[in-house]
């Protein structure tokens, strides 16, 4: 049952983003609007819900299948995209970085948080 309740709530934080989006006119997708909406909601209550954390999980194993819909997608829009290469390149380059970098100093800061030793004299 909590991974249907935590289910639930993302499928709530992703309606509430199509909401949104729609009443807004936003250009941005309604699942990255729900998602930093869930990410301030988590902020502002301390910390995850254990319902979210069981219903992610299985997300996470299946994520290169949820993803494979928006790539082959691309396929059928690829004549639209034909001069647009140059960009294309540049934003999956910068994004793949600016994923790597932010995942790395959140992991770093992270790391530090939950294997401090007070009794190490290096660390601050």
């Amino acid at each position: 049952m909590p991974a249907l309740r935590g289910f639930l709530w993302l499928l709530g934080f992703l309606l509430i983003g199509e909401i949104l989006v729609t009443l807004t006119g936003l250009p941005v997708s309604a699942g990255v609007v729900g998602m930093l909406l869930l990410t301030a909601w988590l902020l502002l209550h301390g910390g995850g819900f254990g319902d979210i954390a069981s219903a992610a999980q299985p997300l996470i194993a299946m994520l290169a299948m949820l993803i494979m819909p928006g790539v082959v997608g691309v396929y059928f829009l690829i004549d639209e995209l034909a001069g647009q290469w140059a960009a294309i390149l540049a934003a999956l380059v910068g994004g793949t970085l600016l994923s790597v970098l932010t995942t790395l100093w959140l992991m770093r800061r992270l790391m530090d948080e939950t294997h401090h030793d007070p009794a190490d004299p290096g660390h601050e």
